[in-house]
Parts: structure tokens; C-alpha cells; sequence
């Protein structure tokens, strides 16, 4: 699991469940069956009907995603265009072809494919840059179902605590048993409150970070093979992709 969701997830619950203990608090006064229905199942539901049933069905996978970091190391994708550049620039782009086997990541091996059958140059751009396009699209599904539920949930936890009010209010013949009530009735703005700002809004954040990684490390593909197609020198495809690559962590050796 990403280190800093690992961090984050036990820093926000472990200082409002102690904060929660040190207030006097019962943590089984807080784990209420009804409440947990009405926001969870009332933001999941609600959810739902904004989207199609496929992005449901990939909730999974999103939040597989937004807990387990994808290895992406921008200075190796470098170094591979820079050789495979030296490689076409010594035997031609047909002398590519030996190394596609060592290409596991699927655009990039799409994108060196293409050069290898002759693309124009505009043409490769094009294709490239509309896979780009629908990759990211279908990413930002995954980030709107969570920042939708992130919106929903405290809304669907003012609806669980208003209907508990009814209930509470409904029964005044006891003043304890109806406080009680009441006390209970709030359980769910807090449930509403807490999954949205502690679970779905940051998996949508979260979700949004891999995104711009992922297209970032993309377009440094692109850029890099349209180069390569293109004829450039390698020292000078390496110098112009290494402005993707933050300055600190930066390999200036050309």
C-alpha cells in the first residue's frame, strides 16, 4: 500500500478516535447499525444513479488504484528512449523491432510499434495523443464517482439524523429515553461528515494524483518516440525529456 494513504488513514482516524476516547466517548455509542445504512447505502445509491453501471462495477479496481502506488520511474523511461533512439539512429527504426519483447508498459510498446511500421510523424502524434485522451477520461470517472459520494454523504447524514429526530421527538413521555435519542439521531451527521472527508473525498484526490502521474509519464512517451521518429539526435531527445522530470531529481548526464 502507498506509504503516505498508510500514514494518512492512521494520523486522521487515530487523532479523532483519541480525541472522541479523551472526550468520554464510547466508541459503541458511535457504531450504530441505522445510521451506517442510511449514509453509506444512501450515498452509494444516490451515487449510482449520476453514473453508469460499469463505473460501479470498477469501484474495485479505483480503489485498488487510490491504495497501491503504480511504479513509475520517469528517469528509466528516459534512458530507455535514449537507448532506443541510439539503436534507430545506428540501424534504423526497423532495428527496433528486437526490443519490443522489453517493453512492458502497453503504450509504450503501441507507440514504438507505430514508428517501427512507418507512422508519419503527425499521424503518430495524433493517435498518441487521442490514447492519452481516452485513458484520462476514463480515469475521471473513477475520480467524480468519489468526489460525487464525497458531496452526497453529509447531506444523506442530515437526512439520517432529521429522520432520527422524528423518531425521538415522536416519544417524549420519557425526557432520558427521548435525550438518548436525540444523542443517537446525531450519529449520522457524524457518519456523514466523517466517511466523506475521511474516505471518499481523499480517494478522489488521491485518484486525481495517480492520473496526472500516469498522463505525465504518457506524454513523456509520446514527446520522446515522436522525437525518435523524427530523426533527433539522442543527447538531445534525453536534455528535452528530462523537463519532465522535477529538477532535484534530475539525471544530467548525457
Amino acid at each position: 500500500m502507498d506509504l503516505a494513504t498508510i500514514i494518512g488513514l492512521i494520523t486522521a482516524f487515530g487523532a479523532i478516535a483519541t480525541g472522541f476516547y479523551l472526550e468520554g466517548g464510547t466508541f459503541d455509542s458511535v457504531l450504530l447499525a441505522a445510521p451506517l445504512l442510511i449514509v453509506i447505502g444512501g450515498t452509494l445509491g444516490a451515487t449510482t444513479i449520476t453514473t453508469s453501471i460499469d463505473t460501479v462495477f470498477q469501484v474495485p479496481t479505483y480503489l485498488r488504484i487510490a491504495a497501491f502506488k503504480k511504479n513509475i520511474s520517469f528517469s528509466q523511461t528516459i534512458d530507455h528512449i535514449t537507448r532506443l533512439s541510439e539503436k534507430a539512429r545506428r540501424e534504423g527504426v526497423l532495428g527496433l523491432e528486437v526490443l519490443l519483447k522489453e517493453i512492458a508498459n502497453p503504450f509504450f510498446n503501441k507507440a514504438v510499434r507505430l514508428v517501427i511500421d512507418g507512422t508519419e510523424i503527425t499521424a503518430l502524434r495524433d493517435i498518441l495523443e487521442t490514447e492519452i485522451s481516452y485513458l484520462e477520461e476514463r480515469h475521471k470517472r473513477g475520480i467524480e464517482f468519489f468526489q460525487k459520494a464525497g458531496g452526497f454523504a453529509p447531506t444523506m447524514g442530515i437526512l439520517g439524523t432529521v429522520l432520527g429526530l422524528i423518531h425521538a421527538l415522536g416519544n417524549t413521555s420519557d425526557a432520558t429515553v427521548m435525550a438518548g435519542n436525540i444523542a443517537s439521531a446525531f450519529i449520522a451527521t457524524l457518519w456523514g461528515i466523517g466517511t466523506a472527508n475521511l474516505i471518499f473525498l481523499p480517494i478522489s484526490d488521491k485518484l486525481r494524483q495517480r492520473n496526472d502521474d500516469e498522463i505525465a509519464h504518457l506524454e513523456l512517451i509520446m514527446e520522446g518516440i515522436v522525437a525518435l521518429q523524427s530523426g533527433e539526435n539522442p543527447r538531445y531527445i534525453r536534455m528535452r525529456l528530462q523537463s519532465f522530470v522535477p529538477p532535484g531529481f534530475r539525471d544530467d548526464e548525457v
